[in-house]
């Protein structure tokens, strides 16, 4: 769904090109760009656990990277749909518990889903032997690039669209000139992914890697908020400049933020003692 905003200026803009986000269908099955890109994210978060796997310090052998990928994919499936029905269906869950399963009302919750790979990891790493977070250093740099895919595959949906602007890179939508805030946490999360890899070669404890990610994502979504146009959600504090306002998502990220840095300090202080 495209928000409502009054006009923009149009002197210096690109056109949405209006993709259907549908590719093809076959029958009742229809084939959308927004699975296939998180499919896309998943396959190569695959490809490239397959070959960090090979590292002696790999928490897992090749031939258990498929399941370990299979647990993450269940974990972000499960945990995201049951935290958006918490989170933003509540009441259409206590009418109707039928809610959580019916995937075409509603979405899926980034929250939630975290806690689903949490959980996945911890089960999974207790079968191996390992503690969860040396699971979660090894999954971490993967995360991102699911992320990443899936911002892409909003913008092909021609949704979550930002604020109006007037910068040369925005996009004409419905006769509104918008910042394609879509596509700025699709390549920060990208940069992200390449950071965490990098850091993943030369981490020195347990969960450094986890919690830089967790950190590194909360700034994230703080600053994309300033541009976000979807504020359905509700402000802390606002007022008439969008740089003096607090919206929930961003004091959740706020609180992120220092959940980020206490963990990693924590877990420092644990390894160094």
């Amino acid at each position: 769904m495209i928000p409502i905003f009054v006009d923009a200026k149009r002197d210096a803009m690109l056109t949405y090109p209006e993709i259907d986000p549908v590719i093809f269908s076959i029958g009742f099955l229809k084939i959308r760009w927004y699975g296939l890109m998180y499919v896309v994210g998943f396959v190569l978060a695959w490809w490239l656990a397959r070959r960090r796997c090979r590292r002696t310090d790999s928490p897992v052998t090749p031939e258990q990277v498929d399941d370990l990928v299979f647990y993450s994919m269940l974990g972000v499936i499960l945990g995201g749909r049951i935290g958006y029905a918490l989170f933003y269906g509540t009441e259409q869950l206590i009418s109707d518990p039928l809610y959580l399963f019916r995937i075409t009302e509603g979405g899926m919750s980034f929250h939630g889903g975290l806690a689903g790979v949490l959980i996945a990891m911890w089960l999974y790493g207790r079968r191996l032997g390992h503690t969860m977070w040396r699971m979660t250093d090894f999954v971490a740099p993967l995360v991102p690039l699911g992320l990443g895919f899936g911002r892409i595959g909003n913008f092909i949906n021609g949704e979550l669209w930002g604020k109006p602007t007037d910068v040369p890179w925005a996009f004409l939508v419905n006769g509104q000139v918008l910042h394609p805030t879509q596509l700025y946490e699709s390549a920060l999360n990208l940069l992200n992914f390449a950071l965490l890899f990098f850091v993943y070669k030369r981490r020195r404890f347990g969960g450094q890697v986890f919690a830089l990610y967790f950190f590194n994502y909360a700034l994230i979504r703080f600053f994309i908020e300033f541009w976000r146009g979807d504020t359905f959600r509700g402000f802390v504090l606002r007022s008439s400049s969008p740089w003096t306002s607090l919206s929930i998502p961003q004091l959740v990220s706020l609180i992120g933020l220092g959940v980020g840095i206490t963990l990693y300090l924590r877990l420092k202080k644990k390894a160094t003692a």
